[in-house]
């Protein structure tokens, strides 16, 4: 028969265990808590914080030659009877619907030739990759340079190189040809990034499957469209949205590359956004547009996954 001390003593020391326990892991808490603190006040100072004054200076007429004043909802009224402010939305989905296409096309393009057996991948990936690393500033002067109406060298390659065209391209004063030459900007740019994000996703592929492919008699063609495709879905799910999300915020090279045109026909939503609020000093009007616009981008992403989200299975 055990003795009733020694009953006595086991909760005791099951407590004395616990409460060990639970300042070790408080302890523990305290020390993680602290290192991501810096962290978690520059985001909230810098990020949390503009996001949600600039929500609030969206309801009114916030300007800095006047007091603001509560307007309420007349900035997203105003928005949507804004035929410039619809121009500017027309534009933006012209290279988002151009662009993301464009570089998940070649992207997956580039990722299955160097996903094979090919002398100097490493260096090939670099290549495709560099211009993802080039300042957006650089790259559009470069293309501004380029695509010049007078003295470009596209105009010069195509006019005293190849004769092909009797008189110089206005590239960048046609509203047209200049949201072209800005689009294939992006691709150009954007393609080293898709390029890398599917050669993940191909990497990840079983090898096992496209043997057993080969075997059962299954040719390139259709290893692709029965292996390949299917599981690279989620992966390309992921990049249609990232490239969408970044397509609705080009602002860079819209910007630098039609600066000289005074009717702004070639205005993006960001571009006009920044007009408003930075030139016109009309900053409630510009923080409407801007969460306009991160709505309609919110809304996108959110369609896009539910419709084309979809359980892989090996």
């Amino acid at each position: 028969m055990q003795h009733p001390a020694t009953n006595a003593v086991a909760p005791a020391a099951t407590a004395t265990a616990t409460g060990r326990f639970r300042r070790a892991r408080m302890r523990q808490m305290l020390i993680a808590y602290l290192f991501i603190l810096p962290g978690t006040l520059l985001f909230i100072v810098w990020t949390l914080y503009p996001l949600l004054d600039a929500f609030r200076m969206s309801f009114y007429e916030w300007n800095l030659i006047k007091p603001s004043t509560f307007i309420g909802l007349d900035n997203y009224r105003r928005a949507f009877n804004d035929e410039v402010f619809w121009r500017a939305v027309r534009n933006t989905f012209f290279y988002v619907v151009v662009t993301v296409p464009g570089q998940m096309i070649l992207g997956l393009a580039a990722a299955l030739l160097l996903d094979g057996p090919l002398r100097a991948r490493t260096l090939y990936r670099t290549i495709y990759y560099i211009p993802v690393v080039t300042s957006w500033v650089v790259v559009s002067l470069i293309f501004t340079f380029l695509f010049n109406s007078q003295a470009g060298f596209v105009n010069w390659v195509l006019k005293d190189g190849l004769g092909v065209i009797d008189q110089n391209i206005r590239w960048l004063r046609d509203p047209l040809m200049a949201r072209i030459v800005i689009a294939i900007l992006g691709i150009w740019k954007g393609v080293g990034w898709t390029m890398i994000i599917f050669l993940a996703g191909l990497q990840s592929i079983p090898q096992s499957l496209y043997e057993a492919a080969t075997v059962d008699g299954a040719g390139t063609w259709r290893r692709l469209r029965d292996i390949t495709f299917p599981l690279i879905r989620n992966t390309s799910l992921f990049v249609l949205v990232i490239l969408t999300i970044g397509a609705f915020q080009v602002f860079i090279s819209v910007f630098i590359m039609t600066a000289d045109d005074p009717l702004n026909r070639n205005d993006v939503v960001l571009t006009y956004m920044y007009s408003n609020a930075f030139e016109f000093l009309d900053l409630g009007y510009g923080a409407a547009i801007a969460y306009m616009l991160a709505a309609l981008v919110f809304l996108l992403s959110i369609v896009q996954i539910r419709v084309l989200k979809r359980k892989v299975e090996y």
